[in-house]
């Protein structure tokens, strides 16, 4: 029986642990042994036993497995809220949740500490290391086919880089916010965008995943070669359509999921690449309505080049 299932996963502390952790972010199951401190073999019986009862679910990505609560199916919404309510009420377990989370976010604060590293060593040739992967002529030109002729209107760059997609873009767009965690590349970016009036770009310190800007303050956002740095890209989706203007768009130039394991460690990469499916997904949850999206597939790894709609939020509740 299924709610035999449900309860049995939830008589363990650990597996509850795990479930709270999973019901406010996707993780890794590495990340989660860490937190835990149990051995990854340990650790998967749990995520197995939780995966059985329907209360999360599991995706590999190269040799990683991601992991998430399950909030659409049956009894798993309200299993997630009690475990809400559990840590409100129960100072032991409230104790060993904010245990939790600290340490988590020491892990993921020493791995953003590491691509951050990254960025600063390669500022200078970022440009050069993305034509490894791929045709930049060609993905621009799709890119542009993609987003069709008309304005933009005002422009949210998020993670610019070199600056190269403010630059192409600046003439359709009636303003341009250029954001980057890293000031060596902003530094970058400014040498290159000082051509451009100063009125009409702006270049600043942010990170994705709270966006400095207030609700509804961008009819197109861009994320060029960006998303493979999030560890959890519907977090960073979700606060991109949190700025994007109902009928604006959202354009995203990544990669098509593959096993180039070797990126995560030489270029900081948190995720490789990702599946048409999985990206309709993050983009549906976050409130955007998909394009088909464009493939180019002349380079090392292929590129895929999403756009997609905000919807209204009556619009949302309908799908």
């Amino acid at each position: 029986m299924r709610t035999e299932a449900i309860f049995r996963a939830l008589s363990d502390p650990t597996r509850m642990r795990i479930l709270r952790l999973l019901g406010s972010m996707e993780l890794a199951v590495g990340e989660v042994a860490q937190v835990l401190g149990q051995s990854q073999p340990r650790v998967s019986r749990h995520i197995g036993i939780l995966c059985d009862a329907s209360l999360a679910e599991r995706r590999r990505e190269g040799s990683w497995i991601f992991l998430r609560a399950r909030g659409d199916a049956p009894m798993a919404a309200g299993i997630l809220e009690l475990l809400r309510e559990a840590e409100r009420t129960d100072e032991g377990f409230a104790a060993l949740c904010g245990a939790d989370r600290r340490k988590l976010s020491e892990i993921r604060s020493a791995r953003e500490q590491q691509a951050e590293q990254y960025f600063a060593d390669h500022a200078h040739d970022w440009d050069e290391l993305r034509r490894l992967h791929s045709s930049d002529d060609e993905v621009e030109s799709a890119l542009r086919s993609a987003l069709g002729d008309g304005p933009l209107g005002r422009l949210l760059d998020i993670g610019t880089g070199t600056g190269r997609m403010a630059e192409l873009f600046a003439k359709k767009a009636d303003n341009i916010v250029a954001l980057d965690k890293s000031l060596a590349m902003l530094r970058v970016a400014r040498a290159k965008l000082q051509h451009l009036p100063a009125d009409r770009v702006e270049l600043m310190q942010g990170d994705f995943a709270s966006l400095p800007f207030p609700e509804d303050s961008f009819d197109t956002v861009m994320f060029h070669q960006v998303l493979h740095f999030a560890n959890d890209p519907s977090l960073v989706l979700a606060e991109a359509a949190r700025v994007t203007r109902e009928g604006g768009r959202i354009a995203i130039v990544d990669f098509a999921a593959h096993h180039r394991e070797e990126l995560r460690e030489r270029h900081a990469h948190a995720r490789l690449g990702f599946t048409d499916d999985h990206m309709a997904g993050l983009l549906a949850e976050a409130g955007y309505q998909p394009d088909q999206p464009a493939s180019l597939e002349d380079g090392e790894l292929a590129v895929k080049i999403w756009v997609a709609r905000r919807i209204a939020a009556q619009a949302r509740k309908v799908l």
